[in-house]
C-alpha cells in the first residue's frame, strides 16, 4: 500500500534555536504511526507544521501524491488532515450537534439553522461510531472522554483522512481510555492514517504499527513495535550520557529549612509535600501536564490553591500573592519569561530594578546604575547599553536579566521553572553556574526542568511528579534517564 503522507527534510528554528533537524516520516492508509520522544524533542512542532499552524524553514510535505513546501491551516483541513488535541477544541456553550456543524450549518429557507436535521445527522454519525452522546447536550456538560470522541466525530464529518492525535488520553480515566483505544482501532479499519503522540508506552504498543523516535529535534530511530519492547524504545528515546552535561559541584547542605506541606489545587496538583535544605538544589521532573509548573506557581502565590502551607525556618511564610512572596524572600523565574518575567518594551535597567523600585519611593539613580552595571558584568549580559529594550535581546540574555533581578534582592528561596528553555549552550552553562553559586551561598533552590540530563546533573535530589502527585524522590546518584522516564510514565522496574 502506498504512502498517503510523507514528510522529508523538515527543519525548523525559533529565535536561532533549532528544534527540528532534517526530520522525515511516512504514513499509509489504515496505519497507526506513533511519535515518541522526551519533552522538548520536537513532536509538537512537527505536528504543528503538518496541521499548518507552523511554517517549516526547509523540507517537503507530500499528501496523496502532491508535494507542498508548507501548508496553511485551511489547506490542511481541505486535504483531510485533522488534529485531536488533549484540550478539546470545542465550544462549551454550544450543543453537540452545533459543534459538529459549526461553520457548515444546515439552513432552513432563509438564514435559520435547521436544528432538527442537524441533530438527526449528528445522531446517525455518533451511532456509526458507537458513541453514546445526546446531540442536544451542551458540550460543557460532557465528560473529557466524550469531548475527545466528539472531536473525532467532527473530524470524520469533515471527511478527515489523516488524524493527528496529540496525547488524547492525558485527561481520561481508565474506562474512557479503553473506550478511546477501541475507537482508534475502529478508525484504522476504516482506512484512516493516524499519527499518535503519547507518553504512555502501553498505548503505543497496543495501537501502533511503528514508532518514530525524536531526540533533540532529530529523527533517530524507526521501530516496528511488534518487533521491539519498552526497554528498547526507552533506550532510543533517551540515549544520551548525562555525564557530558555541566556537573554542579557538591555543596554541603544544612538543615531542612523549607517545608512545602499539602499543596493541592488547579484541579491538577494533589496533596504534594516535600522539604528542601539550605544549599540544596531540589529538582522537579515529570511529563508535560504532570503539575510541576502549577505546583511552583501555587508556592509562589501566583495561582490560587485549595490547600498548602510554606514553612521557612519554622515560620509560616505562605505567600498570598507574588508581591507578598518577594517581600518574604521567595522568588520565581517563570517558564514564560516573555509573558510574565519581563517588560519587553522597557530597558534592561528598568527590568533589573523594577522590584526594588516598587518598594522605594526615593531613588538613588547613580547607585541604581552602578548596581545594574555590576549585574550586567557579573552575568555577562550582552547589551549595547543599560537602556536597550529587553525585547531586542536574545533568549539567553533575556533569561539572565530575569535571574539578575532576583540576585539583586536578598532572598532565601529561588524557584526556577525551565531555566534554560530556548537558551543556547553558552548561556545555559552561565545559568548553571548561577544556580550552583546560589546553592554554595546556602540558598534554597527548586528547579523544574523537562531536560533530564540537566535535572540529573544540577539537582541533589529529584522529585518525580505524575498526574499531579509527587510519586517519588530520588537522590541524584541513583537517577538515570532510563530510571526517570520509567518513573514519569509509571513503568515498574
Amino acid at each position: 500500500m502506498g504512502n498517503i503522507l510523507s514528510m522529508d527534510g523538515i527543519c525548523k528554528s525559533f529565535s536561532g534555536i533549532q528544534v527540528l533537524r532534517d526530520v522525515g516520516l511516512e504514513l499509509e492508509a489504515g496505519q497507526i504511526i506513533c511519535l515518541a520522544g522526551e519533552n522538548g524533542a520536537g513532536k509538537s512542532t512537527l505536528i504543528k507544521i503538518l496541521s499548518g499552524a507552523e511554517k517549516p524553514d526547509k523540507g517537503r510535505i507530500t499528501i496523496f501524491g502532491t508535494t507542498y513546501d508548507r501548508l496553511t491551516p485551511g489547506q490542511a483541513m481541505a486535504l483531510g488532515i485533522a488534529t485531536i488535541y488533549q484540550d478539546a477544541d470545542l465550544v462549551g456553550s454550544l450543543t453537540v450537534s452545533d459543534n459538529i456543524f459549526l461553520g457548515n450549518e444546515i439552513l432552513k429557507t432563509g438564514a435559520f439553522v435547521n436544528n432538527r436535521v442537524q441533530e438527526k445527522k449528528t445522531e446517525e454519525l455518533l451511532k456509526s461510531l458507537s458513541m453514546d452522546i445526546d446531540p442536544s447536550m451542551l458540550v460543557e456538560e460532557l465528560s473529557p472522554g466524550q469531548k475527545q470522541n466528539l472531536q473525532i466525530a467532527k473530524a470524520l464529518y469533515q471527511e478527515a483522512r489523516i488524524l493527528i492525535m496529540d496525547e488524547p488520553t492525558a485527561s481520561l480515566g481508565e474506562e474512557e481510555t479503553a473506550s478511546l483505544m477501541n475507537l482508534v482501532e475502529q478508525l484504522r479499519k476504516k482506512g484512516l492514517g493516524i499519527l499518535y503522540i503519547s507518553h504512555y508506552l502501553e498505548e503505543m504498543f497496543r495501537l501502533g504499527d511503528a514508532a518514530y523516535v525524536l531526540k533533540d529535534g532529530a529523527m533517530v530511530r524507526r521501530l516496528v513495535l511488534k518487533e521491539t519492547d519498552q526497554d528498547e524504545l526507552i533506550k532510543a528515546m533517551v540515549g544520551r550520557d548525562a555525564s557530558n552535561f555541566y556537573q554542579k559541584a557538591s555543596t554541603p547542605s544544612g538543615d531542612q529549612a523549607l517545608k512545602a506541606e499539602h499543596y493541592s489545587g488547579n484541579r491538577i496538583v494533589k496533596d504534594v509535600s516535600f522539604t528542601v535544605s539550605r544549599g540544596e538544589v531540589f529538582g522537579l521532573g515529570g511529563l508535560v501536564g504532570a503539575g510541576r509548573t502549577e505546583l511552583v506557581r501555587m508556592i509562589y502565590g501566583a495561582d490560587p490553591r485549595d490547600s498548602g502551607t510554606l514553612i521557612l525556618d519554622g515560620k509560616d511564610v505562605t505567600p498570598r500573592n507574588p508581591k507578598d512572596a518577594v517581600n518574604k524572600g521567595v522568588f520565581l523565574v517563570s517558564e514564560d519569561r516573555k509573558g510574565e518575567g519581563l517588560f519587553l518594551i522597557r530597558s534592561a535597567k528598568e527590568n533589573l530594578t523594577i522590584s526594588r523600585n516598587d518598594r522605594s519611593f526615593f531613588l538613588n539613580l547613580k547607585k541604581e546604575r552602578n548596581l545594574v552595571e555590576e549585574s550586567i558584568q557579573k552575568l555577562q549580559i550582552k547589551v549595547f547599553s543599560q537602556d536597550q529594550e529587553v525585547g531586542n535581546l536574545s533568549g539567553g540574555n533575556q533569561q539572565k536579566v530575569v535571574i539578575s533581578r532576583w540576585l539583586l534582592e536578598e532572598g532565601d528561596v529561588y524557584i526556577f521553572d525551565e531555566p534554560t528553555k530556548g537558551v543556547d549552550v553558552g548561556a545555559r552553562e552561565e545559568i548553571y553556574k548561577l544556580i550552583e553559586k546560589l546553592a554554595m551561598e546556602q540558598k534554597i533552590v527548586i528547579m523544574v526542568s523537562s531536560n533530564m540530563p540537566e535535572l540529573i546533573s544540577m539537582s541533589d535530589r529529584i522529585g518525580v511528579m505524575r498526574d499531579g502527585r509527587l510519586v517519588n524522590i530520588l537522590d541524584s546518584e541513583e537517577a538515570t534517564e532510563d530510571r526517570l522516564i520509567k518513573e514519569y510514565i509509571g513503568v515498574k522496574e
